[in-house]
C-alpha cells in the first residue's frame, strides 16, 4: 500500500507536465514584515481592465520550473511587457529579472541589467511596440505584504509610474481534477491613501506621503490565433491523463486485484505525455512528407515547364527556399493531401501557367503585327510624298482619275449635279 504523502503548495508545470511545489518566498523576506498585507479595504474605483494572454501564464509556470528544477535561491520576479490604451491594458510577455539587495537590506532589481534587457525586448516587440507595464512575482491569496513594497516602488519610481502587480497564489493547492477551475492570479494597482478619516486628510502636512496601498483589479484572458495552438496541446494532455485515469478506476471496481497496480498520478500524467509526444512526432511526420512531396513536384514542374511568365524555368535555389519558408509558415494550417489531389492539383497548376504562356504570346505577336503594320504605312507616305515632289502633274493626273471615277457611278456622293 502506498505511503500517504505530506500536503504541500504545488503547481501545475507545463515543461514537466505535473505539479510541483512553489517555492515558498517568505524565507527568502525574513527581515521584512511579511505576514502584513498592503491591500486596502477599497475597491478599485480607477477603471483599468487588464486582458491577461495565456503566453503569461505559461511563462510564469516555465519560469518557476527552471527556478526548482536548478535549485535556484531566492525569489522569482519577472517583468511584464504589453500595452496600455487608455483603460485597457495587455499582458503579452515577460521576461526573467534577478535581483540583488541594496543597503537597507531590501530586494531590488539591477538597474543598469534591466534597463538593458528591457531595451532588447522593446526592439524585438515593435509591431506592436510593447512596453513595461508592470511585474510579477508569487504572494499570498491575500495580497502582496512588504516583502514586495521595496521592489515595486522602484518600479514606479523609474521605469513606469502606474505599473501593476500581477501575483500567483503561493497558497494554491493543485488538485487533481482542476478543470473549470480559476487561474490563481490577480493583479493589482497601487495607489497612495491614507488610513485616517476624510475629515483628517485636510490635516496632512507638507512632505508628508500617505502609504501606498494595493487594489485589486479585474482580468479576463484573451486568447491569440497562435496561442491556441499551445493551449490546445495542454488540453489535449490533460484530457487523455483524465480518461486513462477514469479507465483504470473503472477497472478497479470490477477487478479487485487492479487495486495492487493502480497507476498513481505521476505514472498518468506521464502517459499521457507520452501519448501527446507520439502525436506531435506523427504530425511532424506527416508535415516532412507533404514538404518533401511539394519540393520534388516543384522540381518537377520547374524543369519541364519552359515559357512560363517568368521566361524560364525557376531554378533559382533562392527561389526556391523563399517557397520552402512560405510553406512552412502555412504548414500548421494545412493538412497533408493524398497523392491522387495533390496531382489533379498540381497538374491543374501546371496548364494554367501553360495556357498564361501561351496567351502572352500570342499577345506579343498581335502587338509585333500592330508595329508592322504602322511601319508600313509610314513608309508608304513617305514615299507617295517624295513621288509628289518630284513630279507635280503626275498628282493632277491622278486626282483627275479618282475624280472621274467617282463620278462614275453617279448619285449624290459622285460629286456630280
Amino acid at each position: 500500500m502506498a505511503s500517504k504523502r505530506a500536503q504541500q503548495t504545488t503547481y501545475w508545470s507545463v515543461v514537466h507536465e505535473k505539479f510541483l511545489p512553489i517555492p515558498n518566498l517568505s524565507c527568502n523576506f525574513s527581515a521584512m514584515q511579511i505576514n502584513r498585507p498592503l491591500v486596502s479595504q477599497k475597491g478599485s474605483d480607477s477603471g483599468l481592465h487588464v486582458q491577461l494572454h495565456p503566453l503569461v501564464v505559461l511563462s510564469v509556470s516555465d519560469q518557476i520550473t527552471r527556478h526548482l528544477a536548478r535549485q535556484q535561491t531566492g525569489p522569482v520576479i519577472g517583468a511584464l511587457l504589453g500595452q496600455q490604451n487608455g483603460r485597457e491594458i495587455t499582458l503579452e510577455h515577460i521576461f526573467e529579472c534577478p535581483v540583488t539587495v541594496d543597503a537597507g537590506n531590501q530586494i531590488i532589481l539591477p538597474a543598469a541589467w534591466f534597463e538593458e534587457r528591457l531595451q532588447q525586448f522593446k526592439d524585438v516587440h515593435k509591431d506592436p511596440a510593447l512596453d513595461l507595464v508592470g511585474w510579477w512575482s508569487i504572494a499570498p491569496e491575500t495580497g502582496p505584504t512588504y516583502a514586495h513594497l521595496a521592489l515595486h516602488q522602484q518600479i514606479l519610481q523609474d521605469y513606469n509610474q502606474s505599473a501593476i502587480f500581477l501575483t500567483l497564489h503561493s497558497s494554491y493547492a493543485g488538485a487533481s481534477d482542476s478543470r473549470g477551475a480559476k487561474v490563481p492570479m490577480s493583479i493589482y494597482e497601487s495607489v497612495y491613501e491614507g488610513e485616517a478619516p476624510e475629515l483628517d486628510k485636510n490635516m496632512q502636512l507638507d512632505g508628508e506621503e500617505f502609504p501606498l496601498k494595493f487594489r485589486e483589479i479585474p482580468y479576463s484572458v484573451e486568447t491569440g490565433e497562435a496561442e491556441m495552438i499551445g493551449i490546445d496541446t495542454i488540453v489535449q494532455t490533460s484530457g487523455d491523463a483524465s480518461l486513462t485515469e477514469a479507465q483504470e478506476l473503472a477497472k478497479g471496481k470490477k477487478d479487485k486485484q487492479t487495486a495492487e497496480h493502480e497507476l498513481t498520478q505521476e505514472e498518468l500524467e506521464m502517459i499521457g505525455s507520452f501519448r501527446t509526444r507520439i502525436n506531435a512526432v506523427r504530425t511532424l511526420k506527416s508535415r516532412i512528407a507533404f514538404i518533401d512531396d511539394y519540393l520534388g513536384k516543384y522540381e518537377d514542374l520547374g524543369s519541364s515547364t519552359e515559357g512560363s511568365v517568368l521566361g524560364k524555368a525557376p531554378a533559382s535555389t533562392h527561389e526556391l527556399l523563399r517557397e520552402t519558408k512560405s510553406l512552412l509558415s502555412h504548414g500548421s494550417l494545412l493538412s497533408p493531401a493524398e497523392d491522387s489531389s495533390f496531382n489533379a492539383e498540381m497538374t491543374a497548376q501546371s496548364n494554367d501557367v501553360q495556357l498564361i504562356s501561351l496567351l502572352g504570346q500570342l499577345g506579343e505577336g498581335v502587338k509585333s503585327m500592330r508595329d508592322l503594320g504602322r511601319k508600313t504605312a509610314t513608309v508608304q507616305a513617305s514615299q507617295q510624298a517624295a513621288n509628289a515632289r518630284q513630279d507635280p502633274r503626275s498628282v493632277m493626273q491622278r486626282m483627275n482619275q479618282d475624280f472621274f471615277a467617282q463620278g462614275e457611278h453617279g448619285g449624290d456622293e459622285s460629286g456630280m449635279w
